[in-house]
Parts: structure tokens; C-alpha cells; sequence
């Protein structure tokens, strides 16, 4: 009889379970003040105090966010409508402490900053993020969610998101919480391109470029043609496409002025805003091959330490340098391989990160890993007081393609492979079987495609260690030297700006700079240079140029309105170019345009 009772209860759960849902129903009837009404419904929820909260983080997002500040006029209602008591108990959560297992909160949401963050709510475009658009319940992380937008009538209606529709005009519907917030919507005139391409194994996905553009037709299909070949040229780095939840991605993109340039990679999706669609180096599209090559590389190829996402917190991670600056080091590959920029502006992309690898302190003295670390702080998170992070911080997109251009050229001089076979190789093991991923499995992975002391050696000096990486030899392998960019160029080492005709360093001077290394810091009022005044940048360099690398000059400045001397020994700029042996008349060997070919086909 108990086992009998037992089974009851259990079932009369499972049903209870199987009837909740969390319903949304979001109007716009103030739209041209940037706001919207959203209705949240809870039903069949537990008989205990009902916990609602705006998110303070958004995917692809690993700082806090404060989407709170945003939501205001919250109300909550019983399923007969009767007003029920709701109370703030933090700035973004709310709680309903007393209901009968149905409750509807009601609220307004502002949003004027169309990103691919926030939101940005206007008659003619509905733009939305929904972490930053959404209160949601606490506990419910696994309910289906519904929601349907009713459409201000100025606005051409055409919707593009990755949730899935439900035959019910303007309706959609998402598995559960982490699906949801993972699902920008934009609702307005967009022109839709979609076209369709295969796998290896004969499945066909779906892809569909929603743009909001002032754009001819044919300047969408030019672009659009582009994207379908870049499309390509990222697939033949896995070798296949992901298998796309219900078969279909879609690139939502609005080029205009009326957004703030972003890009923000989600699972089946991606939220792409910028003022430029048709620059003449398509700029633009090297946003698309970033944010396109993310569906694999942190989507699927996931750090354990962002697995699963909090939207409570920040959500700091180990593995950005790869999660993201590997990422970064193919949006550009992509390209070159495209044919989409040629070799020499390839090359410059290599030495601004070979540049940042071996000038800025944040590698000198940090690992990857502490830029990772970092993320939390720098990633578009909002702070009012000034940091040293020049001297402390580099960003992990280019300290991790850095990373990721020496690896790959190890891999080929080593082991006559490319990147891609590491790519490949965490594909199969994380992202295809969706397995999150630790910095030791990275390594074991590395160590299966070269060889365990190799593997161990590159993750000691330039994963967990921040060693010096040597390119000039790396590179000398495929035909390219590292010179100097400014051969005998001096510098002190600041940055200047003028201000009501003083000439004051108007950033943090960085370690082991003449500058740095003289005392002279952020806000400082440089007077003279060996008893000769400036007053504007021209002056500074005239003066520094009269000598050369190694001369001490004497600095009169002021600091906080004190006037004080001090000596600074000048360096020569360290600054590096790339240089094709074929500009310098060295031989290029069968070796070196083989590397060629295999890395980026130049």
C-alpha cells in the first residue's frame, strides 16, 4: 500500500511538474519613449514564497550588468486578478511571499541602447536581449516558457530569434531559462535571406541572414553571398557544421545609427549591431566571422567554468584566451582563407597581436589565465574610478590569438599540421558530445595531436607561465621577418593630450617605459625637455628626436601643481612589422610556401 501511495505521489508531482509553464506577454504601447509593458504568468508553481529577479549577467557576457535598473512600475496579480503583495527585497528581486500557486507580475521595461547586450525598444525596431528585457522566476529553470509580442502598428512585424515558433501569430516558445536567455529577438523591417547547405552525413541545416539595413537588394545580395562563402571557409575548419537545435541558425544584424556596435554569439543565433554594413575592407564581416566561428568555440566547446551560466553574477573563466582569443586569431584566418583581405593586411593583423604579445605588461608579467580572470571586470562592466590595467590587463581576445598564432605555427614547423587539428580535436571530444571542458583536458587534448612533452612544455611557459614567445624564428619558417616597424624611432613612452594649452600625459605610463620608469604618471604637466619648453606633442617629439636611444634627458614637470625635475633614459620604439622574404630578395623555399598554403593559402 505505501509503494502504491508512493507511486501516486510521485505521479501526481510529475504532472504538476508537466503543467508549469511561465508565460510572457510583452506589449509596446509607449514605444516612442522606448518602453514596453511585459506580463510574466507563473502557473502550478510550489505553495512557498515566489522569488522574481532580472538578471545581472547575459551570454557571451562575463561581467555584471545591472538590467535592473531598467524595470520599474512592478505589480504583481492572483489568477483573478486581484492585487497581491510583491515586495522589492534587492535591487532587481522581487518577492511574492503569499499566492494560491498562480502569479502575474506585470512591469515596465526601458530600453534605448541597442547592443548585443541591452535592449532598444522604438515604433519601427524592437530590439531585444533577454537578460536585459526579462524578470524571471527563481526555481523554475527547467519550465517551458512561452511568450507573444503584440506589435506596435508602425512596425513591419517581420520577427527574427532562435525561438521556435508556435503557429499562433507573433507566439514562440523555449525549453527552459538558459534556451530562453539565449535567444536575442529583433522585430521590425528586416531583410531576410536564407539559403540552406549540407553536412557530411547528408543533414541539411538552414541559414538565414535577418538584416536591418537601409540597403539596396542587391547590396544585400553582394553581402550575402559573401557570408554564405565565409560560412563555408568556418565549417572546413571542423569539417562540419554543429547540429543546429531544430536545423536552422540565423545571423540577426542591424547596420545602422540608430545602435552602438556589438557582437554577441548565442547557440543557434547571433546579435551583430553596427553604423557600417558595406566599408570598403568589410569590416563588418570580419564581426560575422568572429561571432559565426563562437556556435562551435564556446558554444558547444565550452569551459566547465562557465557551465551552466549564471545569470545572478559575474561568471568568471579560466579559458578565455581560447574561448575567445582563439576565436579572435580565426575571425581574421577565416578571412584571408575567404579571400576576403589579402596577404599584406593579413600580416599587419599578425604583428598587432605579436605587438600586444610582447610589448604590453599585461603579458609581460600575466599569464592568459589572469587575463581570463580578468573578464569580470573589463567586459563592458562599468566602473567610475580609474584602474592600472595598462599595466596589469591585457584583453584576452588578443593575448589569446597571440597564443594561438604561435601555437599553430608550432604545430606546422613541428608537426606539418595546422590549428585546425587542435580545433578538430576539441571538437570531437567537447563540442560534439557537449562535455565542458578544463585547461589539464586542453592539454591532454594538445599532447593527443603532437606529443605529451611538447604539449606540457607550450602549456608551462605560455598557458599557466607568460615566457617570452619567440616569433622571429616561427615565422622565419614560413618566410616572413620580424623587424622593426620604427627603426631608430625614440620614445619616452606616454600618451598626451592638451588641454587649455598645457600638454599633460593623459594615460597610466606603462612598466619598463622611460616614462614609467622616471616617475611621471596619468595627469602629470610635462613643462620641459633639457630646459626647452612644449606645450603640444610636435614640441615633445622635436626634443626627444634631438638625441638617441640610451641618453638621459631631463624632464621639469608638474604633479598636482608641483613643479619637480626629474631624468628619463630614452628606447628606441619596440614596436615590430612583418616582411615577406620576397621584399627583401631571400629565398622562399618549397618548406615555406608549403607552410603558406596549409595556414592561410598566401
Amino acid at each position: 500500500m505505501k509503494k502504491i501511495i508512493l507511486s501516486c505521489l510521485l505521479l501526481c508531482t510529475c504532472l504538476a511538474i508537466q503543467a508549469q509553464k511561465i508565460q510572457y506577454l510583452v506589449s509596446f504601447p509607449n514605444a516612442i519613449h522606448h518602453e514596453a509593458q511585459v506580463t510574466l504568468i507563473a502557473g502550478n508553481i510550489p505553495l512557498q514564497p515566489a522569488v522574481f529577479r532580472m538578471s545581472r549577467s547575459s551570454p557571451g557576457r562575463y561581467a555584471t550588468h545591472e538590467f535592473g535598473k531598467n524595470v520599474y512600475d512592478v505589480k504583481a496579480y492572483d489568477k483573478t486578478g486581484k492585487s497581491i503583495t510583491i515586495n522589492r527585497i534587492d535591487g532587481d528581486v522581487y518577492e511574492v511571499p503569499q499566492h494560491n500557486g498562480f502569479v502575474k507580475i506585470t512591469y515596465t521595461l526601458y530600453g534605448n541602447y541597442a547592443d548585443g547586450t541591452y535592449v532598444g525598444i522604438d515604433p519601427e525596431s524592437i530590439h531585444l536581449n533577454m537578460p536585459g528585457a526579462f524578470m524571471w522566476m527563481k526555481g523554475m529553470d527547467n519550465t517551458p516558457i512561452g511568450i507573444s509580442f503584440t506589435i506596435p502598428k508602425e512596425n513591419k512585424g517581420i520577427i527574427a530569434t532562435q525561438l521556435q515558433p508556435t503557429g499562433k501569430p507573433n507566439t514562440f516558445t523555449a525549453p527552459g531559462l538558459q534556451y530562453f536567455m539565449d535567444c536575442p529577438t529583433k522585430i521590425g523591417n528586416l531583410k531576410m535571406k536564407q539559403w540552406q547547405t549540407k553536412n557530411p552525413d547528408g543533414k541539411t541545416f538552414t541559414f538565414r541572414l535577418a538584416l536591418e539595413a537601409t540597403a539596396t537588394e542587391e547590396q544585400v545580395d553582394t553581402f550575402t553571398t559573401k557570408l554564405k562563402k565565409l560560412v563555408e571557409q568556418t565549417k572546413a575548419v571542423y569539417g562540419e557544421f554543429p547540429d543546429y537545435d531544430y536545423g536552422m541558425y540565423t545571423f540577426i544584424a542591424s547596420i545602422n545609427p540608430y545602435v552602438f556596435g556589438d557582437g554577441m554569439e548565442h547557440r543557434n543565433s547571433t546579435m551583430i549591431t553596427s553604423g557600417t554594413l558595406f566599408s570598403p575592407e568589410d569590416r563588418t564581416l570580419g564581426v560575422f566571422a568572429h561571432e559565426f566561428f563562437h556556435c562551435w568555440n564556446v558554444e558547444r566547446i565550452r569551459p566547465k567554468t562557465i557551465e551552466p551560466f549564471n545569470f545572478e553574477k559575474s561568471n568568471m573563466s579560466n579559458e578565455l584566451w581560447c574561448a575567445e582569443g582563439f576565436t579572435q586569431y580565426y575571425g581574421n584566418l577565416d578571412l584571408a582563407r575567404a579571400g576576403f583581405i589579402d596577404a599584406k593586411r593579413y600580416l599587419a593583423v599578425l604583428a598587432s597581436l605579436i605587438n600586444t604579445r610582447t610589448i604590453t605588461p599585461g603579458c609581460k608579467y600575466y599569464s592568459p589565465i589572469d587575463a581570463s580572470n580578468g573578464a569580470v571586470f573589463v567586459d563592458a562592466g562599468v566602473a567610475v574610478d580609474k584602474t592600472n590595467y595598462p599595466n596589469m590587463f591585457t584583453s584576452y581576445y588578443y593575448y589569446g590569438a597571440a597564443t594561438a598564432l604561435a601555437l599553430d605555427l608550432e604545430l606546422q614547423t613541428r608537426y606539418h599540421k595546422t590549428l585546425d587539428a587542435f580545433m578538430q580535436a576539441m571538437w570531437k571530444r567537447f563540442g560534439k558530445t557537449e562535455i565542458s571542458y578544463t585547461i589539464p583536458l586542453m592539454q591532454e587534448t594538445l599532447a593527443g595531436i603532437t606529443d605529451k612533452s611538447f604539449a606540457e612544455d607550450f602549456f608551462t611557459r605560455y598557458i599557466y607561465g607568460h615566457e617570452p614567445i619567440d616569433y622571429t624564428t616561427l615565422l622565419s619558417k614560413a618566410g616572413y621577418a620580424v623587424q622593426k616597424a620604427n627603426a631608430s624611432q625614440l620614445t619616452l613612452g606616454v600618451g598626451l593630450s592638451t588641454e587649455d594649452g598645457k600638454l599633460l600625459i593623459s594615460a597610466n605610463t606603462q612598466k619598463g617605459s622611460p616614462a614609467y620608469e622616471a616617475g611621471l604618471d596619468i595627469d602629470d604637466e610635462l613643462l620641459s625637455v633639457d630646459n626647452v619648453a612644449v606645450k603640444t606633442r610636435e614640441e615633445l617629439v622635436a626634443a626627444v628626436n634631438t638625441h638617441k636611444a640610451g641618453d638621459t634627458i631631463n624632464i621639469r614637470y608638474k604633479h598636482r601643481d608641483i613643479e619637480k625635475q626629474t631624468k628619463a633614459v630614452l628606447k628606441e620604439s619596440t614596436a615590430i612589422t612583418l616582411v615577406p622574404y620576397e621584399e627583401s630578395n631571400q629565398p622562399v623555399t618549397e618548406e615555406m610556401k608549403q607552410i603558406r598554403s596549409s595556414w592561410f593559402g598566401k
